[in-house]
């Protein structure tokens, strides 16, 4: 975990504002912790709350340099790049931070405290934390999960990097708001930084993965209603994390995610998006095609309208979806989660 007291500084270079900046977004718009510094040479000096839309007042500087100017003693690689690989002249500002004597945070794929040249830079006091790590004492899924006695709402997406995490997130908060004892269980590296707690689940071997999500499930039973982080999409060619979340959590309630007027997936053209209805029932289908597992069913839709110019914009496409699918449907940053919290609780009585 990061210290509380932690004063942080997020490598962004080139990224802070493409879906690849998502990890530095998620921990500014859902943790309270004291990020003095966004490190992106592109946009330096520029307004974070202009760039991002996340109200939160940290400048944007050129240099791991300037951000120890301001008191940064914890540097996080704050990309989520496509493979999880570091990307180009980033090594060089980590080593800057670490002869300093900051901290570093990695959510990448990479072994960064085994690195020979990061190893001889850090100071002695200092940590390096690589996130994806794999757990523990680890066995195979047996869905055991099914026996608990909580809600388990997992949030499946029409693609990658669409939303399912702050949608999430955005039900944790309404659901603590309305009285629930609520639970958000982390499935990868940034929603772990931001709850101290999860399992990154790229980084667990295929063999252990149901049984990871099932232990994660089984040491947060205490609740009302666990909102498990969704990853991937049954659409995509490189995804299979959705499904072990499927049958490790068996949930009793889906959540879809898809982002406004998206019709085929993300650099991936050739890959059109089905009709909502058709993804819909595929969920819906492969989640209770075995008797023995649970049988949720798609109870909202979370609209990812972030591209959307206006209120108005996304309300409207909102309410289109919402006549298309006959779910409820909206924007969860823009207008809050209570009424899909609504329409899932429901269900529930």
């Amino acid at each position: 975990m990061i210290p509380p007291n932690a004063r942080l500084a997020f490598l962004m270079n080139g990224y802070l504002t493409s879906r690849h900046g998502k990890m530095g977004a998620g921990i500014l718009r859902f943790s309270d912790f004291a990020v003095v510094a966004v490190i992106d040479e592109t946009v330096a000096g520029s307004s974070l709350v202009e760039l991002t839309g996340i109200d939160r007042d940290v400048p944007v500087v050129s240099s791991v340099a300037e951000a120890l100017g301001l008191g940064a003693d914890t540097l996080v690689i704050a990309v989520a790049t496509s493979g999880g690989v570091l990307p180009a002249g980033y090594r060089e500002e980590i080593v800057v931070g670490l002869e300093a004597g900051m901290n570093l945070v990695n959510g990448l794929h990479g072994k960064y405290a085994e690195d020979i040249e990061f190893s001889a830079a850090k100071r002695p006091q200092a940590i390096i934390w690589d996130i994806r790590q794999e757990p523990t004492g680890l066995g195979s899924g047996k869905g055991r999960a099914q026996l608990l006695n909580c809600w388990r709402v997992l949030t499946v997406g029409t693609d990658m990097a669409i939303g399912k995490m702050t949608a999430s997130l955005e039900l944790h908060r309404s659901a603590q708001r309305s009285g629930l004892r609520s639970a958000f269980l982390a499935t990868g590296q940034i929603g772990i930084v931001i709850s101290g707690d999860g399992v990154p689940l790229d980084a667990v071997r295929v063999d252990f993965a149901t049984g990871a999500i099932e232990a994660l499930c089984e040491r947060n039973a205490d609740v009302d209603v666990q909102w498990i982080e969704g990853q991937g999409s049954i659409l995509h060619p490189g995804s299979t994390a959705w499904l072990a979340l499927m049958r490790g959590g068996q949930p009793t309630d889906l959540v879809l995610v898809h982002r406004a007027g998206q019709t085929h997936l993300d650099q991936l053209d050739g890959f059109l998006i089905p009709p909502i209805s058709s993804v819909i029932a595929a969920y819906e289908g492969i989640a209770a095609i075995n008797p023995g597992f649970t049988k949720p069913r798609v109870r909202a839709i979370a609209l990812n309208c972030a591209h959307l110019s206006s209120d108005g914009a996304a309300r409207e496409a909102c309410e289109q979806l919402e006549l298309e699918t006959g779910l409820v449907v909206d924007d969860v940053v823009r207008f809050g989660a209570d009424r899909l919290l609504g329409s899932l609780a429901v269900g529930w009585l």
